[in-house]
């Protein structure tokens, strides 16, 4: 039995050796379907083999088995020690976007080896920790050297775009030399951070060029690989036309991109959005068609937070315009509960109550916002002011706007509030108005140019208001800061001699003498010059040879020249006009008219109702022996019938009614038709 145990001992330990020297052949070729297979046959003679269990794990991953690999760890875990497994299993964790445990399983391991600082840097940059992540990004490329130092260069590119585009940080120059078209790409997301558009444009148009070198030299690159690979590109392009305003341009990119289909569920949700946001309220049906790219599954894991905020913001608005009021407001309830201190989800529940007409309860509920969330007072209050506008509520308006504290003393809110209290002509307060704003630049910045225009404004105010003394005052002011300004002075001068002639003639004393006002100005040189114009002023009536004088004269100026009339083409000086070239081919004295048909050509002429010469000639019914209806040409009778004679188209139909006039009382007399 001992004699045959060790023999079988001996056969197992030879197959043991066979499957690991299998394992590790199909491990170097990249067969790990069929490696993984021989590791399971070794752990059917020993369960508990630590190195087979990591070598299972290993392939499941390589064979993309992440929730296999994971339960195969956590079933495991006394024997697969942190250790030995930590960064398999934190990588496991983030390929299931179980980003926080792959934080966790990072940071207990208790030596970071390079592998897992590499993970760590994903880790942060897919928490939004932007910050951490460029710092680890910096310490792998200062402390390691092999083939994958371009890719970590273009991470922390990646890093220093996402710190622009998202937290409006002024990215640093990290000396990278842009190389390859990713890190082309990435400097150009930074620079749309900045709002450098044209540079942007610029350094797409450069990735773009890298990018088709880069996939010529792969013999294995279709031409729909290229365009697959340069769709983001593309995106990117179009979107800068979007913020530059050339909507059709970037729309028409965008749905070139759509029809390449590409596999990046993240950029189809991205343009999808983008597309929406130019259709607005218009193109309502392309719009829902949109939306479904939006919620393709796993989008989430691709975007960050302030795409997804984006695409939840437009989805409310988009309910919104298709008057589906519930969806609307129960979207821009998940987005208030998800960020209560957002203005957009306040501001969108309260458009869809006015759309609904309910000005009153939309109005309360800003105002509750205002109360609960004061540093966003200021965006609220302003909404709410132009709802109270629209409802015809000006000075209510004009309350709110005065309460909103850090705008109260700019010189747009002081200009709107002084329009519309004399608007509703409440002088007193627009007054009132400009005096707090002055006495609030007086107070923290005298020195403000700002504060001297509002003195001259509020004094050009009174003027027109008849509020002279307060108005000289002001004035008064300004001399005192600037007393050699001519303009002030004079305003000065203007408002005394309504007040107070006396101090109007002590204060002219002050202006400068004429000699020093003149300007040198030659009179006649002016009048001459090209574009002086002179104009009469009009004077009394005129009567009698005066008046038949300027209507000549006035007859004379309104002549025009006459233009010289065209030639014809033919026209030859040598040979004399046809005299009578003006008149109709049938009427000169040249016409012989035309050989055939000339019996065709006497029908239609001359007047209505007449006939020709022979027509009474050839009517049978005239005989010899009727009696003559009318008298005979020449006689007295004759005469005196034709002076009678109504010709045809004057005489009226019988039975025609008399007159139109009689026709339109009766039909007033009748009523309304039934018809």
């Amino acid at each position: 039995m001992a004699a045959a145990a060790g023999a079988g001992a001996g056969a197992g330990g030879a197959a043991a050796a066979a499957l690991w020297s299998e394992v590790n052949r199909c491990g170097q070729n990249g067969d790990f379907a069929r490696a993984l297979k021989s590791v399971n046959k070794i752990l059917q003679v020993s369960k508990d083999d630590v190195t087979a269990l990591h070598c299972k794990v290993v392939c499941l991953i390589q064979n993309g088995s992440f929730k296999e690999a994971l339960s195969v760890i956590n079933t495991h875990s006394k024997i697969l020690s942190s250790d030995v497994i930590a960064f398999e299993k934190a990588y496991c964790e983030y390929r299931l976007n179980r980003i926080e445990s792959a934080l966790k399983t990072i940071q207990s391991a208790s030596q970071q080896t390079d592998k897992l600082k590499e993970l760590y840097g994903q880790v942060l940059y897919k928490l939004e920790r932007y910050d951490d992540c460029l710092v680890a990004y910096r310490d792998l490329i200062r402390n390691s050297q092999d083939e994958y130092e371009e890719e970590r260069k273009t991470n922390l590119s990646a890093v220093v775009a996402a710190q622009s585009t998202w937290e409006r940080v002024m990215p640093e120059d990290l000396g990278l030399r842009e190389t390859t078209y990713e890190l082309c790409y990435n400097s150009a997301c930074a620079l749309i951070g900045q709002g450098k558009l044209n540079e942007a444009m610029k350094k797409l148009r450069k990735a773009e060029e890298l990018c088709r070198q880069s996939l010529s030299e792969d013999t294995d690159a279709t031409e729909e690989d290229t365009e697959a690979e340069l769709a983001i590109i593309h995106g990117q392009m179009a979107y800068i036309m979007q913020l530059q305003g050339r909507t059709e341009d970037a729309l028409q990119l965008y749905n070139q991109i759509i029809k390449l289909k590409p596999t990046d569920v993240g950029l189809l949700a991205v343009i999808a959005n983008n597309i929406i946001t130019i259709n607005k309220d218009q193109n309502v049906f392309d719009s829902k068609k949109k939306v479904k790219l939006t919620n393709a599954e796993g989008v989430e894991h691709k975007l960050s937070k302030k795409q997804l905020q984006a695409i939840e913001f437009n989805k409310a608005l988009l309910a919104m315009y298709t008057n589906q009021a519930d969806q609307c407001r129960k979207l821009s309830a998940s987005l208030q509960s998800q960020s209560p201190e957002h203005l957009l989800p306040v501001l969108i529940q309260a458009a869809q109550l006015c759309r609904e007409k309910q000005h009153a309860k939309a109005i309360g509920l800003l105002q509750d916002f205002a109360e609960q969330h004061p540093a966003n007072a200021a965006e609220i209050k302003l909404t709410m002011a132009q709802l109270k506008i629209a409802q015809g509520s000006v000075t209510k308006a004009c309350m709110i706007l005065r309460s909103i504290e850090e705008l109260q003393h700019k010189p747009g809110m002081v200009s709107a509030l002084v329009t519309m209290y004399s608007h509703e002509e409440d002088i007193d307060s627009a007054i009132e108005v400009f005096t707090q704003a002055i006495q609030w630049y007086q107070q923290f910045q005298p020195e403000s140019p700002v504060h001297l225009s509002l003195i001259r404004e509020a004094a050009n105010f009174k003027l027109k208001h008849g509020r002279k003394k307060e108005a000289i005052s002001d004035l008064e002011e300004l001399w005192k800061q600037n007393p050699k300004d001519v303009h002030t002075l004079a305003q000065l001068i203007s408002a005394y001699s309504l007040v107070d002639p006396e101090k109007a003639k002590v204060l002219s004393k002050h202006l400068p003498s004429s000699d020093t006002m003149s300007l040198k100005v030659d009179v006649d040189a002016l009048e001459n010059s090209h574009g002086a114009t002179y104009v009469r002023k009009k004077a009394g009536k005129l009567t009698g040879d005066n008046q038949q004088k300027e209507q000549g004269q006035g007859e004379v100026k309104k002549k025009k020249k006459k233009k010289k009339g065209k030639l014809p083409k033919n026209y030859d000086p040598k040979v004399t006009p046809d005299p009578e070239r003006w008149l109709p081919m049938r009427e000169r004295s040249y016409y012989r008219g035309r050989k055939k048909g000339k019996k065709k050509d006497q029908v239609g002429k001359g007047t209505q109702g007449s006939t020709t010469a022979g027509s009474s000639e050839l009517d049978a019914s005239r005989t010899a022996s009727s009696p003559p209806t009318s008298p005979r040409p020449g006689s007295a009778a004759a005469v005196s019938a034709a002076s009678n004679v109504i010709p045809p188209r004057h005489q009226k139909p019988a039975g025609a009614p008399a007159t139109k006039k009689k026709q339109q009382q009766k039909k007033k007399k009748g009523g309304k038709s039934g018809w």
